[in-house]
């Protein structure tokens, strides 16, 4: 059974009927003329939608009359479709039955890939590099440095101050 969604004519309500599709492997066909096919996972209210492991399909006409047309496949991940362009959706199967479980990782890309929360309201949790900020005594100022100081910076003595009675600022006569 092969369900043809026409772009044209999709309502705008809550419980559309795109909805039930999401996670679907689709097929979406371009004003262009090419094809996409990978795994439903959002849509919009301008109908732009998002493919997960996506893969497109373009013909290329021959030079020559006597061969056919080529089809030609290109892999191209997570993809973005404007809906503006969009002409034709059909489901081509059903979502993946094992969308939770995940093979369990081996060796040492272990932790590669693994989502871990990290920044504000976390915790730093210990072998996480980069969020404890600069090991000791490497990177920054020393602490001396970095104490309040009342006049400023080391080396000076103060805040400004006026030139005694009678001399006026650098670079002027004194007035008599």
């Amino acid at each position: 059974v092969r369900l043809i969604l026409f772009v044209a004519a999709m309502p705008a309500g809550r419980s559309s009927k795109i909805q039930q599709h999401l996670n679907y492997r689709m097929r979406v066909s371009l004003q262009d003329g090419r094809q996409f096919v990978g795994s439903f996972l959002a849509f919009d209210k301008h109908m732009n939608l998002v493919l997960g492991d996506c893969e497109e399909f373009r013909k290329i006409r021959q030079k020559t009359a006597k061969t056919g047309d080529k089809e030609e496949k290109r892999a191209l991940g997570l993809v973005l479709l404007r809906g503006e362009n969009l002409v034709s959706m059909t489901v081509e199967g059903p979502p993946p039955q094992n969308t939770r479980q995940r093979a369990a990782p081996r060796g040492a890309q272990a932790n590669m890939g693994a989502a871990k929360a990290a920044g504000r309201g976390m915790p730093p949790q210990p072998g996480a590099p980069g969020l404890q900020g600069p090991m000791q005594g490497v990177g920054g100022p020393s602490p001396a440095m970095m104490a309040p100081n009342r006049f400023g910076p080391p080396g000076y003595g103060g805040p400004p101050r006026m030139p005694p009675m009678g001399m006026g600022p650098p670079g002027m006569r004194p007035r008599f």
